[in-house]
């Protein structure tokens, strides 16, 4: 298994981490907010659970197939994350269409809630353009 297939394998596990968040007792707030930061809804966790899925496959198949999933993934993840500082939502979820944009905000709750799709998305990003290029 090389690098990254490896690097695949562990988005799967983050991703369903991610999925996980509303079911583990204590994570969320009488809001229903994450951490007291984020609502999580039944769309997110399948989007999570989807991409979870695509990076498992990927891991398993090949090491085309893991960059391939890094790239594409971590390409739309971090611009997801952009959008989040911008609008307040993201487009992966169709927030930027069903929601008024709230504006550009660099508040410690919108950094919070978007660090996540920005580290995971510039990781991703990262890894599929240049780890093994070679191999």
């Amino acid at each position: 298994m090389t690098l990254l297939q490896k690097i695949a394998i562990g988005y799967f596990v983050a991703l369903m981490i991610a999925a996980s968040i509303n079911y583990i007792p204590g994570l969320t707030d009488e809001d229903g907010l994450a951490f007291g930061i984020f609502a999580l809804d039944l769309y997110d966790d399948a989007l999570h659970v989807a991409s979870a899925l695509w990076a498992l496959v990927s891991g398993l198949i090949s090491q085309r197939a893991s960059r391939s999933f890094l790239i594409l993934f971590g390409a739309a993840y971090l611009g997801d994350g952009v959008f989040g500082f911008f609008t307040g939502y993201g487009f992966l979820d169709l927030g930027i269409f069903t929601n008024a944009s709230l504006g550009l905000d660099f508040s410690l709750g919108r950094i919070l809630a978007n660090l996540p799709h920005l580290a995971l998305g510039g990781f991703g990003l990262w890894a599929g353009l240049k780890v093994e290029r070679s191999a």
